[in-house]
C-alpha cells in the first residue's frame, strides 16, 4: 500500500530539477516522474536520450541570462513551481592549491554552485509565498566541511556558502509556508565518477578496485566501504520534498556512508 501511495504522492505537483540529464540529477528526475510529478529539468546541452515525460530547457544556470530563461519559460508554461531542486554544480578549477586559482576560477565556482540557486529561488519564491506552499532543496556537498585543498578549494567554499544561504533562507520563508532543506552528498558513483575511476586505473595499472579505494581514502575513508549511488540521493531528495517530511525545514542532511568524521 505504501508503495502505491508514494507512486502518486506528487500527482499535480510541478517539479523543477536543475542539472537533471545525468548523474544524481537524472536519478532525482526519474524518481519524481515515477512519483507522479510534472517534471522540468535543465542542462547546458540537450540529452541524447530525451525523456518524453520530462520538459527540458537548455540553459546555462551559471549565468544570469540562463537563470532568467528558465524562470520565464517555467512561469509561462506552468504558472509556477511546487518543488525546486537546485542540483546544478561542479568544479572546473585546476588542481594545485590556492596559488593555482585565479579570480576567474573563484568566480566560476560561485557562479556554478551558489548564484544559479539564488537566482532561481528568487524567481520562483514569490509564487510559493503567495500560495503559502512550496519546497526548495539545495544540493550542497560534504566538502563544505571537508574541503580538499589540492583540487576543490573554490568549489568547497561555494558549497559552504550555499549551505549557509540555505539556512538563512529557511528562517525567512518558513513562516510563509515554504520549506528549505539542504542535501550534502559524499562520494556518489555517478557516470563521471566512474570515468574518473577508469582514468585512475589506467594510470596506475588497470585495477579499478584499487583506484576506487584510493578515491575513498582521499576523503578519509567511507565506513560503509563503498560509494553511494545516484538513486540513494534521489530517494532522500524526493522524501524531503514530500509531505512525509512536512516538519523538516532548515536542516542539512548528509548522505555520505559515514565519511565525515565529526558530529
Amino acid at each position: 500500500m505504501s508503495d502505491t501511495i508514494q507512486s502518486h504522492e506528487f500527482d499535480g505537483k510541478r517539479v523543477l530539477v536543475t542539472g537533471g540529464t545525468k548523474g544524481m540529477g537524472e536519478a532525482v528526475v526519474q524518481k519524481f516522474v515515477r512519483s507522479g510529478g510534472t517534471v522540468v529539468t535543465t542542462a547546458r546541452s540537450a540529452p541524447s536520450n530525451a525523456n518524453r515525460d520530462v520538459h527540458f530547457i537548455e540553459a546555462d544556470l551559471s549565468t544570469a541570462q540562463g537563470a532568467a530563461r528558465v524562470v520565464d519559460e517555467v512561469l509561462g508554461r506552468y504558472g509556477g513551481i511546487d518543488v525546486l531542486v537546485d542540483n546544478v554544480g561542479g568544479s572546473t578549477a585546476p588542481s594545485g592549491g590556492v596559488l593555482a586559482l585565479g579570480d576567474d576560477d573563484w568566480q566560476k565556482a560561485f557562479d556554478q554552485n551558489l548564484f544559479g540557486a539564488v537566482r532561481l529561488d528568487r524567481g520562483f519564491l514569490p509564487g510559493m509565498i503567495e500560495r503559502r506552499n512550496g519546497v526548495i532543496v539545495h544540493i550542497s556537498s560534504i566538502q563544505r566541511t571537508l574541503p580538499l585543498p589540492e583540487a576543490t578549494m573554490a568549489y568547497a567554499a561555494a558549497k559552504a556558502a550555499l549551505s549557509n544561504y540555505s539556512k538563512a533562507l529557511s528562517k525567512e520563508v518558513g513562516p510563509k509556508g515554504v520549506r528549505v532543506v539542504t542535501v550534502s552528498p559524499g562520494y556518489i558513483e555517478t557516470e563521471a565518477a566512474r570515468g574518473l575511476v577508469g582514468r585512475l586505473a589506467a594510470q596506475f595499472g588497470g585495477d579499478e578496485t584499487a583506484a576506487r579505494q584510493s578515491l575513498m581514502d582521499s576523503l578519509g575513508g567511507i565506513p560503509l566501504g563503498h560509494p553511494g549511488r545516484p538513486e540513494d540521493v534521489a530517494e532522500l531528495v524526493v522524501f524531503l520534498a514530500s509531505d512525509r517530511a512536512a516538519f523538516i525545514t532548515g536542516s542539512e542532511i548528509v548522505i555520505d556512508g559515514g565519511t565525515v568524521p565529526t558530529v
